[in-house]
């Protein structure tokens, strides 16, 4: 196939108001290990692999798009969280971000507890057999037929997050002849410095309960005199993509706070603490995340100086991350299909995926790195817009990008640290066939989610 020139697009994105690059990358052909998965690499030929295996051979076997996921990196990130955070901690894999059997088997093994927020999540998690008591169970607006399912199989704790929850709560607890283990997720007030739809902790939103005008306070009376409950601990969740710990500090020293609140009023020290998930991750090389040691650190340091203010015992502290975990392990494969310059603008790359497999840049704005990975290219970088396939303008898959301009169709392009929420959220627009998701270690690929058929749409279309 040629590879010709595409030389309309400008070579430098201060033409363009809206971008956020100021020069292309001094080399086009490096993969960031910051941005890229532990394994990936480009062998001698320029190919780019990942356990060993190029992304050629893995698109002749899988296709395109598909999401491959390095199953060492992910075991390494479960094991550097589980050893920052010690015994006396608990981590809680957030399964939002990206849940199947195999991953909850790896967490098993690794020693990780499962956070889950539906019952399809939950349904999941006691298949592939997590224990229940090592889950927690989130969700602002759980059914009946969750609730009743979760307290049935004896989930280790679950997050209460309304008035209406407390009492839904212990009267099926109550009901079953048990007592449930409960947290009250509160809202602290603090709005983390992230995209409006992923700030969480601020008060005009769905989630939790206030602490301002007592609520969150009045939440803990009436769980404390329920039957059907034990109340061991409060929850806080600030935001999504944080990279600052200043945000954390606050929330912590407002549930210390209530914690000793709830001493004075009612002579209990509740056991633990729960300060949510939300770590960054880098999705291109201009972002700077903590490392698991360092937040464990910061985070430890926190509750216990604001605990020894308070004159309290140090709670038990337990974290949720799950983007930090599964995020940077995975890429989405792409192939090539045309390429359209505009001059003086940008070039259009058009793959052969889009926003049904990843909506986070037309929902959030979400910045992404992509690379040329099917071969190595000297050419002079140009401009891009990497855009999917699916009848919509906002289909857009990396808004500003360098990529070589000798660009060609049928090149592979690869989206690097897509392993959170990109699946998860992926959809059947334009009735797109949702992508395999494949498991690679030690020169060995597995698929763990299969590509979805023909056959997988029409059978639920009943007619």
């Amino acid at each position: 196939m040629s590879r010709s020139a595409h030389p309309a697009g400008p070579r430098h994105a201060d033409v363009l108001p809206e971008g956020h690059y100021t020069a292309p990358p001094a080399d086009l052909n490096l993969l960031d290990p910051k941005v890229w998965a532990r394994t990936v690499a480009r062998d001698g030929q320029g190919v780019a692999t990942v356990g060993g295996l190029r992304v050629t051979d893995l698109a002749e076997e899988f296709g395109t798009p598909a999401y491959f996921l390095d199953e060492t990196d992910f075991r390494t990130r479960c094991r550097a969280w589980a050893e920052a955070f010690g015994p006396d901690a608990d981590v809680f894999y957030a399964g939002k971000a990206f849940l199947s059997r195999a991953v909850v088997r790896w967490l098993h093994e690794e020693g990780l507890n499962l956070d889950v927020c539906s019952g399809g999540e939950l349904a999941t998690a006691l298949s592939a057999g997590m224990p229940a008591e090592r889950i927690a169970f989130h969700g602002n607006n759980k059914s009946e037929e969750e609730i009743l399912r979760a307290v049935e199989a004896g989930v280790g704790r679950i997050v209460l997050d309304s008035f209406q929850e407390i009492v839904r709560v212990a009267h099926i607890a109550h009901s079953l002849g048990k007592r449930q283990r409960v947290q009250i997720r509160v809202t602290v007030g603090v709005e983390a410095h992230t995209h409006e739809f992923i700030a969480t902790a601020h008060e005009d939103q769905k989630f939790g309960i206030a602490l301002a005008g007592g609520h969150a306070a009045e939440a803990v009376r009436r769980a404390l005199k329920l039957d059907g409950l034990e109340l061991v601990g409060i929850h806080s969740h600030i935001g999504s993509q944080i990279f600052d710990m200043a945000g954390f500090e606050v929330s912590a020293r407002r549930v210390v706070q209530l914690l000793a609140e709830v001493r004075d009023e009612h002579g209990v020290e509740l056991p633990e603490i729960d300060l949510g998930g939300g770590l960054g991750i880098a999705y291109t090389s201009a972002d700077d995340p903590r490392e698991p040691h360092e937040i464990a650190k910061a985070l430890g340091e926190i509750v216990s100086r604001e605990c020894e203010a308070a004159g309290l015992r140090t709670p038990r502290i337990s974290v949720e991350p799950g983007r930090a975990i599964v995020g940077p392990t995975a890429f989405t494969l792409y192939r090539v299909g045309t390429i359209k310059p505009l001059d003086g603008l940008r070039t259009y790359v058009s793959v052969d995926g889009g926003m049904s497999d990843n909506i986070r840049t037309a929902l959030y704005d979400a910045e992404y790195s992509v690379s040329l990975v099917s071969r190595v290219s000297d050419a002079e970088p140009m401009l891009t817009r990497v855009v999917g396939k699916h009848c919509e303008s906002g289909d857009i898959v990396v808004r500003d990008a360098f990529l070589p301009a000798d660009l060609a169709p049928g090149d592979l392009l690869a989206v690097p640290a897509t392993g959170a929420y990109c699946r998860s959220m992926a959809s059947n627009y334009n009735h797109a066939l949702r992508p395999p998701v494949v498991a690679v270690r030690d020169g060995e690929a597995r698929v763990i989610v299969r590509r979805e058929t023909e056959e997988d749409l029409l059978r639920l279309d009943v007619g």
